[in-house]
């Protein structure tokens, strides 16, 4: 995959070269949209991969890219020129249509600098089926994340659908709490803190939550709500269908001893714009930045902390390390370590052996 900050850099740079002079919507894609794609990993010279232009049926209107994983539509993209208003509601109602008619749940409406990304299926409103937004030229941490949400390997997996269900949880969960702060104060919670509370008449605790500016948080970053998607926490959809509990009990030993694993296995995972790499070695342990731990979760976590910080306790991000590190297997491919467990687990079901890998 093309290094996504550079291709980011780049296509800042002439964002900026083009403030004084108005690029075309064909001089955006080419310019600022289709680098960024190539960069997420879609082959935007395999017609099988990347439609200009696509139509469902020939009397169809068309939408500017769509995105195909085996040769189904899973990605749309509507282009604008740079500059362009995306608040107009046509652009939205119209790539909403394109969607709609060939099933396709996620879209995205873009002029090259913004990307605004919309969850067709959702059941409310056009302005709610919006999840998120990012600029290229803010470069935050979130763009990436964001942005690395489309990557062809992420849409395979549908990482994006279990960062949807908890943003949507998130934001009814967060007007429902606020509603209750809002004018004539709900009596629900005027009952709650006079009941936990001592010589306050009804009327004052409605005085005092007029003066309270009640704000939320839900700091949980990306990486930990896939993580407990997948373990079975959080309530949230798992990204793929999976039993955990015996391959909780599988070890990077058992790998190695089953002929699965061939020491020293070399780790790499693309993580915000960052490059780390991490590697397995004889005895079971994994060294990352030069120093060994007992599991690939806790150098997971390690390695986030290079680039995100120590969590406010002191400790590492909490990483899923199985699904977090990725390796060659023995066809070159990147797939992730969780595959050879799986296929480990298989094994002993009486499932087909798997390739060992390096």
């Amino acid at each position: 995959m093309v290094d996504l900050t550079k291709t980011l850099r780049d296509v800042r740079s002439r964002i900026a070269r083009a403030a004084s002079s108005r690029l075309n919507e064909e001089n955006t894609k080419a310019t600022l949209i289709e680098p960024v794609l190539r960069a997420l990993g879609w082959d935007t010279e395999d017609v099988e991969e990347v439609v200009r232009e696509y139509r469902l049926k020939s009397r169809d209107k068309p939408v500017d890219y769509g995105l195909l994983v085996l040769r189904t539509p899973r990605l749309f993209v509507e282009a604008k020129a740079l500059g362009e208003n995306l608040d107009d509601r046509r652009w939205t109602n119209q790539i909403m249509g394109y969607a709609g008619v060939a099933g396709v749940q996620w879209i995205v409406l873009t002029d090259g600098n913004e990307y605004r990304i919309y969850n067709t299926h959702a059941p409310v409103s056009v302005e709610e089926k919006l999840f998120r937004t990012v600029r290229v030229t803010d470069d935050l941490p979130v763009l990436h994340e964001t942005l690395e949400l489309l990557a062809k390997d992420r849409m395979e997996e549908n990482r994006i659908e279990v960062l949807w269900r908890a943003h949507f949880v998130d934001r009814n969960v967060r007007g429902a709490i606020e509603q209750l702060f809002s004018g004539e104060a709900d009596l629900l919670l005027v009952n709650y803190v006079a009941q936990h509370t001592k010589n306050l008449s009804p009327e004052e605790i409605r005085s005092s939550l007029k003066r309270c500016r009640a704000s939320l948080d839900f700091p949980l970053e990306a990486e930990e709500i896939l993580q407990r998607a997948t373990s079975g926490a959080g309530g949230a959809a798992s990204p793929r269908k999976e039993s955990t509990g015996e391959r909780a009990e599988v070890t990077l030993q058992n790998l190695i001893e089953a002929r699965l694993l061939h020491p020293p296995v070399q780790l790499e995972r693309a993580y915000k714009g960052k490059h780390l790499t991490a590697r397995i070695n004889a005895d079971g342990t994994v060294t990352c930045q030069g120093k060994s731990y007992t599991s690939l979760s806790i150098a997971g976590g390690m390695a986030r902390a290079t680039v995100v910080g120590m969590r406010d306790n002191g400790g590492p991000p909490s990483t899923n390390g199985w699904t977090f590190w990725k390796m060659r297997n023995a066809a070159g491919e990147l797939v992730e370590v969780d595959a050879v467990r799986q296929h480990f687990v298989q094994g002993k079901r009486g499932g087909s052996a798997p390739r060992a890998a390096t």
